[in-house]
């Protein structure tokens, strides 16, 4: 027999952040609170004007500071045991083996491509959640950082709330060392090793967002650029971004006619389509390498996380040794 768990939030609350929550995004902070209650559900009443801090209404990702008043609405939800997801779960107990790196105030995950960072807006798990499920123990386990869906590598996920502020402080001061790695169609322009283009975001109706160029209303944004290895038609680049606006590297490698190679959104067709006859059936975006200050101790830790099988053997295959 399955049987059903009631959650009941009732009537409206207001609840007055504590200094440990100091820094923590306000979706983050619903989904502590507001235990059972799917993220999904979270972002709807977010998006309803439902929930308000200091009376007014606020994104998901603002930052609470000590003393803010949150308005909650009352919120009520039927739903059985909380289970990791059967279509997921081999992918979830992988992610034992993609610990790289861990102490005890944070560990760094190898996240595969394919898996959000974290669930919402129609993604209801994500490897915040399987981590959860995986180390109940942890009940501390945030996101410092985030990656896009279909790009893998390292992942910085906190502990301790002193963790966790301790890193977006890093963040904010751009002490946090990141490398990825792309493949984009053709030669690079050696003469080009930073591209610097003010990025804005929109939301579409249907709630995809795109990022573009705009040098009028556009965040300042910037990236480095190394080029690692030449191929006959493609370019084994280092990105290296200097602020962490979304989807940055990809539309910046568009937007100097290189886009990332199995890129659906700001790529190119026909490189594409090339890259799949050679065996790609991913974006190649990795975040191979992140550096910056541990927590514990206040020594410089560098983590790398090794290309994945798919994109090894692509390039590989572009060497000319399979």
């Amino acid at each position: 027999m399955d049987e059903r768990v009631k959650t009941v939030h009732e009537g409206v609350s207001y609840r007055t952040a504590e200094p440990n929550d100091e820094g923590q995004r306000l979706d983050n902070y619903l989904a502590r609170t507001l235990k059972g209650v799917p993220r999904s559900m979270l972002y709807r009443i977010l998006r309803r004007g439902e929930v308000r801090v200091n009376k007014g209404r606020v994104q998901p990702s603002y930052k609470l500071k000590a003393g803010d008043v949150i308005r909650i609405p009352p919120v009520t939800v039927t739903a059985g045991p909380v289970t990791i997801p059967s279509s997921r779960l081999g992918l979830v107990q992988d992610l034992k083996d993609r610990i790289v790196f861990e102490n005890d105030e944070l560990m760094v995950v190898n996240k595969p491509a394919g898996l959000a960072a974290h669930g919402g807006s129609g993604i209801e798990f994500g490897l915040i959640e399987a981590l959860r499920a995986l180390r109940p123990e942890l009940r501390g386990l945030e996101l410092a950082h985030r990656l896009d869906r279909d790009t893998s590598g390292c992942l910085i996920v906190a502990k301790r709330r002193s963790a966790l502020r301790n890193l977006h402080e890093q963040f904010r001061q751009r002490v946090v060392k990141k490398r990825y790695l792309t493949l984009v169609p053709g030669r690079w322009d050696r003469r080009v090793n930073l591209v610097s283009a003010p990025l804005k975001r929109n939301e579409l109706r249907s709630g995809e967002r795109m990022v573009e160029v705009d040098f009028k209303n556009g965040a300042p944004s910037s990236t480095g650029f190394d080029i690692v290895e030449e191929f006959d038609g493609a370019t084994l680049m280092a990105a290296l971004p200097h602020t962490g606006r979304t989807h940055q590297i990809r539309v910046h490698c568009a937007y100097v006619h290189h886009p990332v190679g199995g890129d659906d959104k700001y790529g190119d067709r026909e490189f594409n389509a090339w890259l799949k006859e050679r065996g790609l059936h991913r974006m190649f975006l990795h975040a191979f390498r992140i550096s910056f200050i541990n927590p514990e101790d206040g020594k410089t830790v560098k983590v790398e996380a090794p290309l994945p099988e798919e994109l090894e053997s692509l390039l590989k295959n572009l060497r000319g040794q399979n």
